[in-house]
């Protein structure tokens, strides 16, 4: 009797079966899994401040805390997608990196800088946007060894050159 409890494998025919993730991947994903924590800690860390203390705008708490709740959905929806191996997921981790990027520099600048948060935010911003762009994360998450052996099944037009 099987256990009811280990993962349910992929068909055979599905396009993500057999597809390994390659190390970069892994780390990439761990990355964007810390991040999610962190700026989900953040949603809920400006919620309480919100119901227990007194902003001095309502409007402007509200307003930061649902953006940051939105980040949060974001970078959590976005690691799922890194997981699935979807391409999309590159793109939405380039963004993410970008946005980090912009917070960071602001960080080291300004009045209250914080160059602590700065390169907290920059490293693994830099980090995480290498990598997904690797060639083999863009390969893993590309869908191209599916697509080749699914179009030499089933003699697809594109590998023969020839168009009915």
């Amino acid at each position: 009797m099987p256990d009811p409890s280990a993962p349910v494998p992929a068909p055979p025919d599905s396009p993500r079966a057999g597809r390994a993730r390659p190390p970069l991947l892994i780390v990439l994903a761990v990355i964007i899994a810390l991040e999610a924590l962190l700026v989900t800690g953040l949603a809920l860390w400006l919620l309480f401040e919100l119901l227990t203390t007194t902003p001095q705008s309502y409007t402007t708490a509200i307003a930061i805390t649902l953006l940051v709740a939105i980040g949060a959905v974001w970078v959590i929806v976005t690691f799922v997608g890194i997981l699935r191996l979807h391409a999309w997921a590159r793109a939405s981790t380039v963004t993410i990196q970008i946005l980090m990027i912009a917070v960071a520099v602001g960080s080291f600048q300004g009045l209250v800088a914080r160059p602590d948060i700065g390169w907290a935010l920059l490293v693994p911003a830099v980090v995480a946007g290498v990598l997904a762009l690797a060639p083999s994360v863009v390969r893993a998450t590309a869908g191209e060894v599916a697509d080749d052996e699914q179009g030499d099944e089933q003699g697809d037009e594109r590998h023969t050159g020839t168009h009915e």
